[in-house]
């Protein structure tokens, strides 16, 4: 309904062009301002389309095709969604009739010639049904919304907003799968922030989660391909899964990871240099019979444990030698 308060549009699909007429000035009597007109099934179809109506008056008899195949395609064409309801007009509604547009998805009838009262009650009705749809309509907007957003809470880091260790299991799965069936090499970066401890001691647990934060910004930084996934494995450890990427691309982008921490220039007296740095291990395998994702983890594990215990703030790799 063009220009009515409420907002809802009204479309009459009515072949004589007298019925028409005096369907509209019905509508105009009972506070229905310029409601939409068709005269053929392929006009009202078109209409449907473009402006998406809340109440459909559908003759039964057009030039073209019977209503009831108006509102089988209607229905079609909503899509589940913006539901409109089609009160279908007849000269002679029997129970036959009445079965037919109700199966075809038909909502109420009216007997031609239209008595204004009839009308203005059926319109009325109609006018509740559409507002009763739309509300319920907004209701399963806003659980869908609620829906992705637990999704997302579910795999994500509350302190640091990147991939939590749920999801890095998950997607480290699909990744040895995909490679696997690829036979392509798969690499992981494993990430600890040096003396982390001494640093939380120093400076306090607001500092600590605001540290985790920054370096959590810097890991997902390098993961900059689709496919790749920066996740918080552990405490201040973090993780980077580098699908087809070989030792060589994996150590170089670990090296760019321990630049861009050295370069947010946050103090740290325990440290050599006296600012925060980490220590990354790196491990690439081709997954196949031969190898297991556990073994891909305890590799990385292990090449970071060495990082650590011979100096900190440096990159160290296991390679088996299956990268090609």
């Amino acid at each position: 309904m063009a220009g009515n308060e409420d907002g809802l549009k009204m479309l009459v699909v009515e072949e004589g062009k007298a019925t028409l007429d005096a369907l509209c000035d019905s509508l105009t009597h009972i506070g229905i301002r310029s409601p939409l007109v068709a005269q053929t099934a392929k006009e009202a179809l078109d209409t449907f389309s473009r402006e998406r109506p809340d109440i459909i008056l559908l003759d039964t008899v057009l030039p073209d095709t019977e209503g009831f195949e108006v509102a089988r395609q209607i229905r079609a064409l909503e899509g589940g969604e913006n539901w409109a309801a089609i009160i279908f007009l007849s000269g002679t509604p029997g129970d036959e009739d009445v079965e037919l547009g109700i199966e075809a998805g038909g909502d109420d009838y009216l007997k031609k010639p239209v008595s204004e009262v009839v009308l203005k009650a059926k319109v009325r009705a109609m006018r509740r049904l559409v507002g009763m749809q739309r509300a319920l309509m907004d209701i399963g907007r806003q659980l869908n919304i609620a829906n992705k957003e637990l999704q997302r809470l579910a795999i994500t880091d509350g302190l640091t907003g990147i991939a939590n260790r749920r999801m890095f299991d998950e997607m480290l799965s699909r990744e040895w799968r995909r490679c696997a069936r690829m036979q392509k090499p798969l690499s992981l970066v494993m990430v600890d922030i040096d003396h982390f401890s001494q640093y939380n001691e120093k400076f306090g647990r607001q500092s600590g989660d605001a540290c985790l934060r920054s370096v959590a910004e810097q890991v997902a930084r390098s993961a900059s391909r689709p496919g790749d996934l920066a996740a918080r494995y552990d405490g201040e450890e973090f993780a980077l899964i580098l699908g087809e990427t070989d030792m060589n691309g994996a150590k170089w982008v670990a090296s760019h990871i321990c630049e861009h921490v050295a370069d947010l220039k946050l103090e740290n007296p325990a440290s050599p240099s006296q600012f925060l740095t980490v220590s990354c291990g790196v491990s690439t395998v081709v997954p196949g019979e031969k190898m297991s994702l556990e073994t891909l983890l305890k590799s990385s594990e292990h090449a970071l444990h060495l990082a650590k215990e011979q100096g900190r703030d440096q990159v160290l790799s296991v390679d088996f030698g299956q990268t090609g």
